[in-house]
């Protein structure tokens, strides 16, 4: 093939992309609740050592996109569109008024909401810091960015405590700034509460997003478990309001099962928001689309959900490639990441549905005949045929995710 000239780039693209077909059309993504957040398209690139590939983007440009590709629901941190110095001024509610603006002209709805206390220099030792005064302003910067999600329509808030944490040992008292960071949570209850009466709305979602590493080396909230302990601790003056924003990644890189986290969040009722995403265990934070990397996961991962009624936001907090033109971004990047969390969703629905699956299930939890004083032996030769049924199981839910099960196979020369 001789070399593509750049201004036929974009076109071979697109042809690319629609000759690979397996997409929907927007109306049918706006069916499901996908959120996008601002600072996934704005992202331009960068990296610790890398220089950014793409140029920037503002929110009006991005939301238009979104509403063009059939993304219903956009997010962002309090900083992706106010500048830090004007926060909680007039010039803040300028900014806001014009967001509101350019979300009603493109049918797109505010989903969440989430504050900004891990970039800035202020938060250098985090948002429990010793210092009463950063302490303060973390407050502060919570109680404003609720006032954001009213004005916004928002249902939902996150926190993602960043560098609460430490790099060397003995630094800080690690209860002091568990209650300092709880203290914060509180202040953004409270104001939500009062907030909320004002605006004849319900409170926020306050959800808790739990990272293992990255950017202290110590981390004191690293699990989503962490979180939900910190919860049930006592230190929250509303723990009602509060629940997890469990991330699909966070979790895998500690070489947790994304899965049995979800579980525990839902049977504790905490399962608020769940941020998705791909990657691999025990690396760094890729944030790779969903689907690309762990596919069969992701199917187990939504046939739970769906098993148990998740009804919250599926938030796609991934970073496009470096190497995703700004054009591929909306092209490619964030149209195939929808359809494949679609296609997953669905395939997740046939296995529920699934009448090998269900029958194999419903048999493992008969099991076999019960003997009438406790025998161990007698038990396990009961039981030892039907639990060939596990393997039997997943081996049908490679069936579904590959398309075994519609027949299709591959001829073999």
């Amino acid at each position: 093939m001789p070399p593509i000239p750049q201004n036929q780039q974009q076109a071979l693209v697109s042809r690319l992309m629609k000759a690979s077909g397996g997409g929907y059309g927007p109306e049918t993504r706006r069916k499901y609740f996908i959120s996008a957040p601002q600072w996934a398209a704005a992202y331009q690139g960068q990296a610790l050592f890398h220089a950014p590939t793409r140029p920037a983007i503002g929110f009006e440009e991005i939301i238009r996109k979104y509403s063009e590709i059939g993304i219903g629901y956009w997010a962002t941190h309090d900083t992706d569109v106010i500048p830090t110095e004007i926060l909680g001024q007039d010039g803040q509610w300028e900014i806001v008024s014009r967001i509101r603006g350019t979300l009603a002209n493109n049918g797109v709805q505010c989903s969440m909401v989430t504050t900004e206390t891990f970039y800035h220099a202020v938060f250098a030792a985090g948002p429990a810091a010793e210092a009463p005064g950063v302490r303060e302003y973390a407050k502060f910067r919570v109680r404003n960015t609720v006032d954001m999600g009213h004005e916004l329509g928002a249902n939902f808030a996150v926190y993602w405590p960043g560098s609460l944490g430490y790099y060397v040992q003995g630094a800080i008292d690690e209860t002091d700034s568990l209650r300092w960071y709880a203290d914060a949570i509180n202040a953004a209850c409270d104001r939500d509460i009062v907030t909320a009466a004002k605006k004849k709305r319900a409170t926020l979602k306050h959800c808790l997003e739990a990272k293992p590493f990255e950017p202290q080396a110590e981390i004191l909230l690293p699990t989503t478990d962490a979180m939900l302990a910190f919860i049930s601790s006592g230190l929250l003056t509303h723990p009602e309001m509060v629940g997890v924003n469990p991330e699909y990644l966070h979790e895998l890189m500690w070489g947790a099962a994304p899965r049995a986290a979800l579980a525990r969040a839902l049977l504790m009722g905490k399962l608020f928001h769940f941020d998705i995403n791909d990657g691999y265990r025990l690396k760094h934070d890729v944030d790779i689309g969903v689907g690309l990397v762990n596919p069969l996961d992701w199917l187990n991962v939504l046939v739970l959900l769906r098993s148990h009624g998740y009804n919250g936001p599926f938030n796609l907090d991934y970073k496009p490639p470096r190497t995703t033109s700004q054009f591929g971004v909306f092209e490619v990047s964030f149209p195939t990441a929808v359809d494949r969390f679609i296609t997953l969703w669905e395939m997740a629905g046939e296995v529920i549905a699934d009448p090998i699956v269900k029958e194999a299930t419903d048999a493992l939890k008969a099991g076999g005949p019960v003997t009438a004083t406790p025998d161990a032996a007698a038990l396990t030769a009961s039981n030892q045929e039907l639990l060939t049924l596990h393997e039997l199981i997943a081996h049908r839910l490679v069936q579904i995710l590959l398309g075994l099960h519609r027949g299709r196979t591959f001829s073999i020369s």
